[in-house]
C-alpha cells in the first residue's frame, strides 16, 4: 500500500469530491458507452463531460479563485492530479481538462486583452471552448526556438504560414495558443503568441499517425495563409517565446502526478495480480522474486512521490526550484516507467495483452519520457545550473 499524504483542508475537500465525481458519475458513464483504453469517445461525450466537471467545481480546480477555480496550491495540485490518475477511470485526463482545459489558459491572464479574455479564454474556464498549445514542429521540438512557422503583418491582420507537429489535444480543441516568427533577425525574441481559431480559413487540424498513447491525443496543425487580427496577439510582438516558457517550472512539476498516479495503477494492478495468479500450487506473491519486484517498485513510487512534493512546497514557498523541477520531471517519469515495465514483467503473457490496465499504462508512462521536455533536457537543465555555480564561485575567487 502506497503512503497517502495529505493535502491542505481545501484541497482535502476536492479530492473527496473528485473521488466522488469519478466514482459516481464518470466511471459509470465509461460503463454505460463502453468506453475502453482504445475508445474514441465523441465529442459531444467530452462535452458533457467537461461541463459536469465544471458543475461540480473540477474543471479548472487549479485555478486561483479570482479566476473562477479553488485557490489550491501547487501541492494540492500534485495530490489532486496523483488521485485523478490512479483512479483507473479511461478519461481520467478530462476531469481537470488536462487536454485543453483551464490549466492551459490561466497564467496568461494577465497579459490577455478584455477582448481575448471574452472571446477566448473565459470561455475556456467555463468548459465552453477548448484550447491547445502549439510550439513544436518537424524540425522544433527540444530546439523549440528553431521555429520555422511564419507571421507576416498585413495591415490590420498577421498572415500566417507553417506546421505545427505532434500537438497535444489538438483534436479536441477549438483554438490554439500558436508561436509564430515575426522577426526572423531576432531569434527567440522575435517569436510572437496569436490565438488562432480552428474554423478559419486555411487552418487544417489532422493526423496520419497513431501515437503510442493511443488515438485523438495528438494532431498537427497546418497554416496556409491564415489571416489573424492583431487584435488576437497574446501580449506584444516578440513575447511569445518568453510567455511559452514562462511556466516551465511548473509545468514540469505539474506533469508529475500523472506520472506517479498511473505508475500507482501498475503497483497495484501488479500486488492484486500476484496475490490471485498461482504458479506451481501458490500465488505468485509467495515467490521471492516476485516480493522483491514489489518492493522495488514500491520503493521508487515512494521515492519519486517525495520528490515532486517536496518541490511542490518549494514552489508554494516562492523559491527558484529550475533545477529541482527539472530533476522531479526526470525522476518520476524513468521510475515510473521503470515500475510500468516490471509491471508488465510480473504479469507475464497477460501483462502484455492490448486492453490490460498494465498494457496501456506502459505506453502512457514511455511517452512521458520524451513529452514536455525529454530527459535528456531535463539533465541539460540540471547540470548547467550546478556548473553555473561553481564557474560564479571560479570567477569571484
Amino acid at each position: 500500500m502506497y503512503e497517502r499524504f495529505t493535502a491542505s483542508e481545501n484541497g482535502e475537500r476536492v479530492r473527496a469530491e473528485a473521488r466522488d465525481f469519478i466514482d459516481n458519475y464518470l466511471k459509470p458513464l465509461e460503463a454505460e458507452h463502453g468506453i475502453g483504453f482504445e475508445s474514441e469517445p465523441s465529442m459531444d461525450l467530452l462535452r458533457g463531460i467537461w461541463k459536469a466537471s465544471r458543475d461540480a467545481g473540477l474543471y479548472g480546480a487549479q485555478l486561483p479563485e479570482a479566476q473562477g477555480g479553488r485557490g489550491l496550491s501547487v501541492y494540492d495540485q500534485c495530490l489532486l492530479k496523483e488521485d485523478v490518475a490512479a483512479s483507473g477511470a479511461k478519461l481520467s485526463a478530462h476531469v481537470l481538462g488536462e487536454l485543453g482545459g483551464p490549466g492551459r489558459v490561466g497564467h496568461l491572464f494577465h497579459i490577455a486583452t478584455p477582448g481575448q479574455m471574452e472571446s477566448h479564454l473565459l470561455p475556456v474556464v467555463r468548459a465552453e471552448r477548448t484550447v491547445c498549445f502549439a510550439l513544436t514542429e518537424p524540425e522544433a521540438g527540444s530546439d523549440a526556438s528553431n521555429l520555422s512557422t511564419r507571421a507576416v503583418r498585413d495591415g490590420d491582420h498577421y498572415v500566417l504560414n507553417g506546421l505545427k507537429r505532434y500537438i497535444s489535444g489538438a483534436p479536441y480543441a477549438d483554438f490554439a495558443i500558436l508561436m509564430a516568427v515575426t522577426d526572423e533577425s531576432a531569434g527567440a525574441r522575435g517569436v510572437t503568441a496569436f490565438l488562432v481559431d480552428f474554423d478559419r480559413p486555411g487552418v487544417t487540424v489532422s493526423s496520419d499517425y497513431t501515437p503510442i498513447s493511443g488515438k485523438n491525443q495528438h494532431a498537427d496543425i497546418r497554416l496556409e495563409d491564415v489571416r489573424i487580427p492583431a487584435t488576437q496577439v497574446l501580449g506584444e510582438e516578440g513575447q511569445g517565446f518568453r510567455l511559452g516558457m514562462s511556466r516551465i517550472t511548473v509545468n514540469r512539476l505539474l506533469h508529475c502526478p500523472t506520472m506517479t498516479g498511473l505508475a500507482i495503477q501498475s503497483l497495484d494492478a501488479s500486488a492484486r495480480y500476484a496475490t490471485r495468479r498461482r504458479q506451481f500450487g501458490q500465488p505468485i506473491a509467495g515467490f521471492q522474486a516476485i516480493q522483491h519486484t514489489l518492493a522495488d517498485m514500491a520503493t521508487d513510487l515512494h521515492a519519486a512521490r517525495c520528490l515532486m512534493l517536496d518541490v511542490a512546497r518549494r514552489i508554494d514557498r516562492g523559491e527558484d526550484t529550475r533545477e529541482a523541477s527539472a530533476m522531479s520531471k526526470l525522476f518520476c517519469s524513468e521510475k515510473a516507467f521503470a515500475i510500468a515495465d516490471r509491471a508488465i514483467q510480473v504479469h507475464g503473457g497477460v501483462g502484455l495483452m492490448q486492453g490490460s490496465t498494465v498494457e496501456w499504462v506502459f505506453r502512457m508512462l514511455r511517452m512521458y519520457r520524451i513529452v514536455t521536455g525529454t530527459s535528456e533536457i531535463q539533465r541539460n537543465t540540471i547540470a548547467k545550473g550546478y556548473l553555473k555555480r561553481y564557474a560564479d564561485e571560479a570567477q569571484s575567487s
